[in-house]
């Protein structure tokens, strides 16, 4: 073969062999290359790299650190080790000539061998913290609090942040340095063996060698002792009365740890000083003795048992009495409700002045359409298109425009996602699901108080976007929602449906930022590995600004990039003037706060300190720290700059739709019902807990969910956004308490406990159902609702108090039973005290009532 086809020959396999290895590669690293585009769509790209990097940081740090510790020890060993051994004779055996040829190797000072060793042993002892890596990083970055427990006094930072990992690195530690101490002492054995009778012991610096690691391991398990004192600190002994330790753990249990760290080090001590000595061999033998006892009396509770049942039980609550305080004083900080205001609620028998409440902001904001039933109804009449979806509907407050002034309202909402799967299966082509059918459009509006006797209200609707009360919308297009929609590619050459018209589809292209640039081959092919979908690679429809975007469901979105926040289970969106927004509330958790009580098992601190806005047009995820105080967030922030931004940066048109969460406000109230006992001993009898209040749905009893009121309860002069809980006594129906969170302004986060005494005895939810069902007159026309062509629905009941009256008002709908199943509001049911009446309207139900209770009185003063 000439030279230049040899030439080329080689050239062109050599490009054929880097085709392929590129290939291979690409496919291998596909997920790690379309993480970085994607992350770097969303300038964390820094983000990205510190949180890859952290992981592999630190197990590096950690595995040097064990490595280079176990790696001196055999070096020092294999100088310790150079006695002159015989030399190998014909007759040894061949056990004893490889055990010759091992120590010949360790006292010549084999580097692969020490290596060898100390790799195994370091990557046993780190590898823990390559799983537990975060709780490395909260060490790191971790403050103290300013607060401190009562038990230890102690910062609670010390808790959160560093006992978790040490724990970790104790235990492994411990068994790290146990096996190079038996490793240690093997080699200096078989050293000794392979030595002539006379001559057969270990080497002096050998016993020095030895002598320290024993040391350092009994120091290690005595730092394991002192440790195991602050786990008395979570134990569960107590439930369900109070948690953390009680008078056996403080007692008993923890002198017990002292008593016996202190003998462990006698013992430990000894024996050094025997193996070396070949002296005190009863010192020895007396420390093991009592070590075993006291460790057999505290792993087999003997002793905490007898101090339980003789001494702590005849007088339980008085020797409880601090730790029960303690537990209280302690839970409630954990959960953020150590500043609930109390205010008594004192009610008045009869509605003297419900006329005034016939009318006004306050009948304006009464929420008849339950959220729950409204998806429906919006998909009938405003989802124009079968592949159009009202996920989720959700509540807020805006400043509505109307009859020439602005009105403070509350409203339902839900934004138009496309929903493709709703396509006519004959539609359901690559080119329409990923190409065409892109994006939703537009919101609805609608006020949370309607009335039978007139239309439903609309104060945003259709496509494009509509309104007659000033809410006016830049950029209605949503591409990223609670749809779980797969990758589009925008825009591109087949034109995205923009929204439909009676003659034809309007068409668009996206001008926006969000998802990864994807015009060239390269991308194409990547993402054609990633999605295992060749069309992609293949399709001649993209172009030079094409975009592919994936992830687009936002709570996956936010998962896949902070996947150590607990998300609200309800997301919800924000409409402004320049576009359309998804607001996420998130929480930081911990099981780590002591003496507190578990929620459900899994953790015993928890704050709401952000908030994430995503863009539905953009993509774009930003994350507000909304809590500052929160010392878990401040680690997250030192940790990762540049991530979390101050809620001051968030817009004003965003700012005003940030409310309480719902999930975090029910799991504070879980924890509250037990815990606003305040007293020990009232506390330790459990006879005022306190239930979320039940109603009857269908035939079945249901706690009540926490729901969002507009009323002027904190400030008469001001009407709030508020979360509303109302509470029964556990096992009774009399309601105890109303609950409510501030959701605006300074009022934001204000949590007041609205307490009623046992002597007004408010009915609970139960029995205004109960009463419903007796009054003849309304069971007589709900059961004639059923029997007509409509399915009759009482929707959610509401508890509203107004003045010193509590209202429960509960709404009736009839749907109708044909393919549409459009539901209707039909009547209001309005119950106050003993009285219930069921009217067309709020209005009339008010009128109706203080009909009644106008009559009561004169009955009364008669």
């Amino acid at each position: 073969m000439k030279p230049w086809k040899r030439r080329l020959f080689f050239s062109v396999a050599a490009i054929v062999c880097l085709c392929i290895v590129s290939i291979l590669l690409c496919m291998i690293s596909a997920d790690l290359v379309v993480d970085l585009f994607w992350f770097d769509s969303l300038n964390y790209e820094s983000y990205f790299w510190m949180r890859l990097l952290y992981r592999y940081a630190i197990f590096a740090a950690a595995t040097l650190l064990f490595f280079s510790i176990f790696f001196f020890n055999f070096r020092i060993a294999s100088r310790f080790s150079k006695t002159v051994l015989p030399s190998v004779s014909k007759t040894d055996s061949k056990v004893k000539k490889a055990y010759r040829a091992l120590i010949d190797k360790f006292q010549a000072g084999s580097i692969k061998l020490y290596m060898l060793f100390s790799l195994v042993i370091a990557l046993f002892a780190a590898y823990p913290l390559f799983r537990r890596w975060e709780d490395a990083l909260f060490y790191i970055f971790g403050s103290n609090t300013g607060m401190r427990d009562a038990v230890f006094n102690k910062d609670i930072g010390y808790y959160l942040f560093s006992f978790p990992i040490y724990n970790v690195i104790q235990r492994r530690s411990l068994i790290a340095f146990l096996i190079l101490l038996l490793l240690l002492a093997i080699i200096y054995w078989l050293q000794s063996r392979l030595l002539p009778k006379e001559k057969r012991r270990i080497p002096t610096e050998g016993k020095i060698h030895l002598a320290a690691l024993i040391i350092i391991v009994s120091l290690i398990q005595s730092w394991g002792y002192i440790l195991q004192r602050y786990s008395l600190l979570y134990t569960n002994n107590h439930q369900p009365y109070f948690s953390g330790p009680g008078f056996v753990e403080i007692e008993v249990a923890l002198p017990l740890i002292w008593l016996e760290l202190i003998l462990f080090l006698i013992f430990a001590f000894s024996f050094i000083f025997f193996i070396n000595k070949r002296k005190g061999i009863k010192i020895l033998l007396v420390s093991a003795a009592c070590f075993i006892i006291i460790a057999g009396i505290r792993y087999y509770s003997f002793l905490p048992n007898m101090v339980e049942k003789y001494i702590v039980k005849p007088g339980k609550t008085a020797k409880e009495r601090p730790f029960i305080k303690n537990s209280i004083k302690s839970t409630l900080a954990a959960y953020g409700l150590d500043n609930v205001e109390t205010r008594i609620f004192s009610t008045d028998l009869f509605p003297q002045s419900a006329k005034g409440f016939a009318a006004g902001p306050i009948l304006d904001n009464i929420p008849v359409w339950d959220k729950d039933l409204l998806g429906g109804v919006y998909k009938q009449l405003q989802g124009i298109r079968p592949y159009y979806a009202f996920t989720e509907v959700s509540v807020d407050r805006y400043t509505v425009e109307q009859f020439h002034h602005q009105a403070y309202q509350q409203v339902n909402l839900s934004l138009r996602e496309l929903n493709p799967v709703d396509l006519p299966s004959s539609a359901l082509t690559w080119e329409n699901l990923h190409l065409r059918y892109t994006h939703g459009k537009g919101a609805v509006i609608t006020p949370a108080a309607q009335s039978k006797d007139e239309s439903m209200i609309w104060f945003l609707y259709d496509m494009p976007p509509k309104s007659d009360y000033g809410f006016n919308i830049e950029q209605p297009d949503i591409y990223y929602g609670l749809v779980h929609s797969s990758y589009v590619l925008s825009p591109n050459d087949t034109g995205e449906v923009d929204y439909p018209k009676l003659e034809a589809d309007v068409f668009s292209d996206y001008e926006g930022r969000g998802g990864v640039p994807c015009a060239s081959l390269f991308k194409k092919f990547l993402f054609s590995v990633y999605f295992k979908d060749k069309r992609i690679f293949f399709t001649t429809k993209t172009n030079d600004k094409s975009r592919i975007l994936f992830r687009r469901n936002i709570k996956n979105r936010i998962k896949y990039i902070t996947p150590y926040f607990l998300m609200d289970k309800e997301p919800y969106p924000a409409v402004t003037s320049k576009g359309l927004f998804w607001i996420q509330d998130a929480c930081t958790i911990s099981s780590m706060y002591p003496c507190a009580e578990l929620y459900n098992d899994q953790f015993n601190y928890i704050r709401n300190s952000v908030k994430i806005v995503v863009d539905a047009y953009n993509g774009s995820v930003t994350y507000y720290i909304a809590y500052p105080d929160d010392p878990i967030i401040q680690a997250y922030q030192r940790m990762y700059p540049g991530l979390l931004k101050s809620l001051d940066m968030m817009p004003s048109e965003l700012k005003e739709h940030i409310r309480y969460p719902v999930d975090f406000f029910e799991t504070q109230m879980s924890i509250y019902a037990k815990y606003h006992q305040a007293d020990p001993e009232l506390f330790f009898r459990q006879e005022n807990i306190w239930d979320f209040a039940k109603t009857i749905k269908g035939q079945k009893d249901v706690r009540m969910k926490p729901y969002y009121l507009t009323l002027n309860l904190i400030n008469p002069d001001k009407f709030d956004f508020l979360l509303f809980l109302p509470m029964s006594s556990r096992g009774r129906d009399n309601l105890r308490s109303m609950v409510i969170a501030g959701c605006d302004g300074n009022n934001y986060g204000k949590i007041i406990n609205y307490s009623f005494s046992k002597k007004d005895g408010v009915p609970g939810p139960a029995r205004v159902n109960a009463l419903i069902n007796q009054n003849a007159a309304i069971s007589s026309r709900l059961a004639l609702y059923s029997r007509i062509s409509s399915k009759m629905i009482r929707g959610r009941m509401i508890i509203l108090p107004i003045g010193n009256t509590i209202f429960y008002i509960q709404p009736v709908y009839l749907q109708d039973i044909d393919r549409f199943k459009i539901l209707h509001l039909k009547q209001i049911i309005m119950s106050q005290g003993e009285v219930v009446v069921m009217e067309s309207s709020l209005e009339k139900a008010f009128q109706e009532l203080e009909k009644i209770s106008a009559s009561s009185i004169s009955r009364e003063s008669g």
